[in-house]
């Protein structure tokens, strides 16, 4: 079965890859590099001939408001069109856990037009909601961070590895359309203070973290609800201590 990956040549898209060439599909990973553009339309419909699959893991390079409106909306209509004119059978989206919560944040907002746009369309779908990646643990601490202190919401967390993200994609690549959406999630759950905190101490990192209930993420302040699963979700194997471990092996 040929399966095209936009975005197939980042942290998730490279890895759902190899998962998928190791069961025997005919797998794409387009990007901009390799000549295949959501935004522009270029190269869209020369990759999806003859595909039965297509997974959007595209991310926007600008998170302002504006910009990643534009991108996600620009880039979802020109894919939806090119995979219905292509015979698509089923279109596949990595979304976030608790876009529909934080209506505040911009970056949520875009997610949910794009989720919009697939839903609208008449092509068959599974949209995949995962919590934060524990990829990204670092990244949030920056942006928490003044001076020597990362201030960061108590709320509820659940991140997940990449690994364990890319397994549920290959997974769902090669199920039947949900025409609806799947929850992923981490196995453990803590407060995000909490998880950074011990991310630091494991990196030795000097820094130190203060739980602050106002403290926003993607610009909103967070509660128990909305970073986590608020009911069934496919949880990771791979925890903390062994993603970290692992993390610092392949360096």
């Amino acid at each position: 079965m040929k399966i095209v990956i936009i975005g197939g040549t980042g942290l998730i898209g490279s890895k759902t890859a190899i998962r998928l060439r190791n069961k025997g599909h005919d797998v794409l990973a387009a990007s901009p590099n390799t000549g295949v553009n959501a935004i522009t339309g270029e190269g869209l419909a020369d990759a999806l001939v003859g595909a039965e699959v297509v997974i959007d893991l595209a991310n926007a390079p600008s998170w302002e408001d504006k910009a990643v409106l534009e991108f996600f909306e620009t880039s979802g209509r020109n894919l939806l069109a090119a995979e219905a004119k292509a015979g698509v059978k089923h279109h596949i989206a990595l979304s976030i856990v608790g876009t529909e919560r934080l209506p505040e944040s911009g970056y949520m907002r875009a997610k949910l037009a794009q989720e919009r746009l697939i839903k609208e369309s008449l092509i068959p779908y599974t949209i995949v909601h995962s919590t934060q990646f524990m990829e990204f643990l670092k990244g949030i601490a920056d942006g928490g961070t003044v001076g020597t202190v990362a201030r960061l919401s108590p709320a509820a967390f659940q991140p997940i590895a990449s690994d364990d993200v890319a397994d549920a994609m290959a997974d769902v690549a090669v199920a039947k359309p949900l025409n609806g959406t799947i929850e992923i999630a981490g196995p453990e759950r803590a407060p995000m203070s909490e998880i950074i905190a011990r991310y630091l101490k494991a990196a030795n990192d000097p820094r130190t973290v203060e739980a602050d209930v106002h403290a926003r993420y993607f610009g909103s302040e967070l509660n128990d609800q909305s970073l986590v699963p608020v009911g069934g979700a496919r949880l990771g194997k791979i925890n903390f201590e062994d993603w970290f471990r692992q993390s610092q092996q392949s360096k």
